[in-house]
């Protein structure tokens, strides 16, 4: 696709980063936006591959080639129509998605594959530059309606089709604005929030209702939804976290990930915080996980003026490099290198929490620790750890935010009073592909429905839970499949 002989010219361009002693001073984005020409180049080194393998990798199965052709062209209006009839939001998953789609890149086999998230990104911004996205409110209603709980990604996704369908939209969310996670979950730094305000303000513009500091179950009556709603999709996300039941794990100053991230996007945003202040100025800060969320911790400490950070997880340590077990174009677990990483922060793995350690008026001073080594089965998967004799000892910190995941959707309110049946790992049950639960009006979809995951399969789910919930009501839909004709 694009220029025929583009992946033999060019090689990829990386996007360029403020200096990180200029980005710690805010909480901005900080990648430089690409010259027009520079992603023209990189959509040039698309492949007429036969079969591209990036539209597998993506889990909205993006039509990755026809857009790359239309960005070399420059035809930027037919890029974003392109990109939007698959993904609804690419200016989100443009900066915060882990592009699987890259890694499944023909190119990439043996080269650098195809900057595709950039290019994403790019096209959507470009487009609303451009004046190409607008309100586009649906011609017909169907006088059907809809409660869509949660506003995270999947929300919004499921909201977006829901109204395209043409049935009436109230969103219903517990926070005091839109966005979920997008809001309250992704620093800043990473994802500016007036970019999902002003899809916010696209999708109201269309007609969707958005009724904040609406905790249904607590502070809205659920049989009031039943009632006046033909169906409900449930996309509250997977919100309880993964705690370390360690010996003294009440000392003051260990604290769940998500409740630092969240206090520091309300000050960013000149929001009040209510609960005691959560802050790493100062002090010596150790995050325990090694994903997406323990990286956003090392960035907004570094910001508020840590003494120190440092990283660990008891996993051993991922390859730098596909192996046998990992081969193309399977996405590799390999060793990730953040922005925030760059910003200072020392690493570690192989490593687990024997005890938290405080003084005698309880505040936290230490963690003590172990190595551990790991034993793997022959396809490399870790089985089972051992502590390394000789290696315990005492780190130093007044900060301790456990990164380690999430567990299942909050069980508490909504989902026990409505009794939607739950399988084993506490998920709300609904078959795959059908994101129907046992309640025949209610649907489920994102990380509510398949446990902790990308933003990019939120998306994905919240889309495909609408189109089953158009079914439902209409009996057929008019949202197509990923693998059928183009989405509606």
């Amino acid at each position: 696709m694009g220029k025929v002989t583009g992946f033999l010219e060019y090689e990829r361009t990386a996007p360029v980063k403020q200096d990180a002693k200029e980005r710690l001073q805010h909480y901005n984005e900080f990648v430089v936006a690409f010259e027009q020409e520079q992603v023209k180049q990189e959509g040039a080194r698309c492949m007429d591959c036969g079969v591209p393998f990036c539209q597998s990798g993506c889990p909205l199965g993006n039509v990755i080639p026809e857009f790359n052709e239309a960005v070399y062209k420059g035809e930027w209006e037919l890029a974003s129509s392109i990109l939007l009839s698959t993904n609804n939001f690419p200016e989100f998953t443009g900066r915060i998605c882990p592009a699987p789609c890259e890694s499944a890149c023909v190119l990439g086999i043996n080269k650098s594959p195809v900057s595709i998230e950039e290019i994403e990104k790019h096209i959507i911004e470009i487009a609303f530059a451009k004046g190409f996205i607008k309100a586009e409110p649906p011609l017909i209603r169907t006088g059907k309606k809809v409660a869509v709980i949660g506003s995270g990604p999947a929300g919004l996704a499921a909201a977006a089709q829901l109204n395209k369908a043409g049935h009436e939209v109230v969103v219903y969310e517990r926070d005091d604005t839109p966005g979920g996670l997008l809001n309250y979950g992704i620093p800043d730094f990473k994802l500016q929030k007036d970019v999902v305000s002003r899809r916010i303000s696209l999708m109201e513009k269309e007609g969707i209702e958005f009724k904040c500091n609406a905790n249904v179950g607590v502070n809205v009556e659920l049989n009031t939804l039943l009632r006046d709603f033909q169906s409900i999709v449930l996309a509250g996300g997977s919100t309880i976290p993964r705690d370390l039941p360690a010996p003294g794990r009440s000392a003051k100053g260990v604290h769940f990930a998500m409740d630092f991230l969240k206090q520091q996007n309300k000050r960013v945003r000149n929001i009040s915080v209510e609960q005691e202040e959560i802050l790493a100025t100062g002090k010596d800060v150790i995050v325990i996980g090694g994903g997406d969320t323990g990286s956003d911790c090392i960035g907004t400490s570094n910001r508020q003026g840590a003494r120190s950070v440092m990283q660990f997880e008891i996993m051993p340590m991922p390859a730098q490099a596909r192996t046998a077990n990992m081969p193309w174009p399977t996405y590799p677990m390999l060793l990730k290198v953040t922005s925030s990483h760059e910003e200072g922060a020392e690493r570690a793995w192989g490593i687990n929490t024997k005890e938290f350690i405080s003084d005698e008026n309880n505040n936290l001073r230490a963690l003590r620790v172990v190595d551990v080594e790991w034993e793997f089965d022959p396809s490399g998967r870790p089985l089972n750890f051992k502590e390394i004799a000789g290696t315990e000892r005492e780190l130093p910190c007044q900060l301790v935010l456990l990164a380690m995941g999430f567990l299942h959707p909050q069980k508490e309110g909504l989902i026990e009073k409505l009794g939607v049946e739950l399988d084993n790992r506490g998920n709300v049950k609904a078959e795959e592909g059908k994101y129907q639960t046992n309640i025949a009006k209610i649907f489920v979809a994102g990380d509510m429905r398949r446990g902790q995951s990308l933003v990019v399969w939120a998306i994905s789910e919240g889309r495909e839970a609408a189109r089953k919930v158009d079914e439902y009501l209409m009996g057929s839909s008019r949202l197509a499949t990923k693998d059928g004709i183009p989405y509606a």
